[in-house]
């Protein structure tokens, strides 16, 4: 190997890391506390194995909802403080509500706090371990990048914006014959030479990342130096494929002719039988979500009628799949003939929402007439967000790859409405469709599960707009 001092964690293995050390710290602390004080509550045996299955699976399933495991509150202690009381007071209650699959309820009512406080102490500990060990730079990610300064900028900038575990130790150009007038590169070391296998081993570099366009060749001598670097077992990857790894995103506006190499797109959206189970979850998720619904239309009327005025349901013709158009069903959340001239983007502060408008958009509650559009089989509960025709013929115009995103089904909810907020300007619809292409082409149940838990994180932070 060219580098066997710089031991680092990569971004899904530190979350796969938390994940697990959390339940192994959950489960050591109740065996301390049973062990050592007059706890009788939550008792290791072969025969109430159930018990612990059942916690761990309510601690797991609030701390992904609660974003325990977004490594940016990860790294700090107030953040980290602050999710862990939070998870494990709702893990507990929902313990504690289920006793046909957990104890019954203790007679000593103080074993309730014995119980919370042995969880949220032993996993607030080793949380603390990570945040002083795991996210210190000893563990960080060394990068040498080569490339032509423009695209080396872009990775950077993708870089220092997305993860604080990566180092960029320096840059290589490879066409040292353009003039570098830009000083956003000045913080970062310019190597001349061409020597990776002792670059690699003085900087401790992890990984190399390519950074050129299509139409540049690196120079022999750099070709078969990184050649060489290969056959050590040194990792060397082409940026875009860096850049969709780092923001979860398609970056559709650095990608040229060969953009064939870039999309091949998920073989779910072919599968048959994976086609047939996420139509199953749409017809059962917008069957109990139009029930649940129920409960909140009496409080949505009374709503409407104080602070709306006016009619509570609308329609509007938007585009679906392969280009269809479609009546969407919705909540009106803006004043009544808010576009009597024409479509207009909606912004932020938007003067024309209405105070409980503002309220069913942040709730996502004026999203639920949707269900309608997914029962009609028109969307899906997962998918690109359905847009206005005017809106959709203008940005095929300015955005190459625009219209992909008809190729399967628009969403309820969709990777880029949990990633971003609602497009305001060409600007927010290039990173929209960029997030909405990685979905087409890394659809999957696990992204599907991804994207519903993210939605639940949403509608109880309050985030929608």
């Amino acid at each position: 190997m060219a580098s066997t001092s710089n031991m680092h964690f990569e971004i899904s293995e530190r979350k796969l890391l938390l994940r697990i050390v959390d339940v192994i710290a959950l489960l050591f602390g109740l065996y301390v506390v049973s062990n050592v004080f007059n706890f009788d509550y939550f008792k290791f045996t072969q025969e109430r194995w159930l018990w612990s299955v059942v916690l761990i699976v309510y601690y797991v399933l609030f701390s992904t909802i609660l974003e325990l495991y977004n490594l940016q509150k990860s790294s700090r202690y107030d953040a980290t403080f602050q999710g862990i009381i939070l998870t494990v007071s709702i893990t507990v209650l929902c313990y504690l509500l289920t006793p046909i699959l957990t104890p019954e309820l203790p007679e000593n009512r103080l074993q309730i706090l014995y119980f919370f406080l042995a969880i949220s102490t032993s996993i607030f500990l080793w949380r603390c371990a990570y945040i002083f060990f795991i996210s210190s730079p000893r563990f960080f990610k060394n990068i040498l990048i080569i490339g032509n300064t423009e695209e080396i900028k872009i990775m950077s900038d993708a870089i220092k914006r997305n993860t604080n575990y990566y180092k960029i130790v320096g840059y290589i150009n490879s066409n040292p014959s353009e003039t570098n007038n830009d000083t956003s590169l000045d913080d970062l070391e310019e190597i001349t030479s061409l020597d990776l296998n002792k670059v690699a081993k003085e900087k401790y570099v992890s990984e190399i990342i390519i950074a050129s366009n299509q139409n540049e060749e690196l120079s022999k001598p750099l070709f078969e130096s990184l050649i060489g670097l290969l056959e050590t077992g040194l990792p060397i990857k082409e940026y875009i494929q860096v850049y969709e790894e780092l923001t979860f995103r398609v970056p559709v506006q650095y990608i040229g002719k060969d953009f064939y190499k870039y999309f091949p797109f998920s073989r779910s959206n072919q599968n048959k039988l994976y086609l047939f189970f996420h139509r199953f979850f749409d017809i059962l998720l917008s069957v109990f979500g139009l029930l649940a619904s129920l409960f909140f239309i009496p409080f949505i009327l009374i709503g409407n009628l104080i602070g709306n005025r006016g009619p509570l349901l609308y329609t509007q013709e938007r585009v679906g799949k392969n280009g269809v158009p479609f009546k969407i069903y919705k909540l009106r959340s803006m004043v009544v003939d808010a576009e009597k001239n024409g479509a207009v983007w909606a912004t932020k502060n938007d003067a024309r929402i209405t105070k409980f408008g503002s309220f069913l958009r942040k709730s996502r509650l004026d999203e639920v007439p949707q269900f309608i559009n997914v029962l009609k089989g028109e969307m899906s509960m997962i998918g690109p967000r359905p847009e206005r025709p005017a809106f959709v013929k203008q940005l095929s115009e300015d955005l190459t790859f625009y219209e992909i995103r008809h190729v399967v089904k628009p969403g309820v909810t969709g990777w880029a409405q949990v990633k971003t907020d609602y497009g305001a300007s060409v600007e927010d619809s290039l990173r929209k469709l960029q997030y909405d292409l990685y979905y087409i082409k890394h659809r999957s149940f696990f992204l599907d599960l991804n994207i519903i838990v993210k939605t639940l994180s949403t509608v109880l932070f309050y985030r929608g707009r």
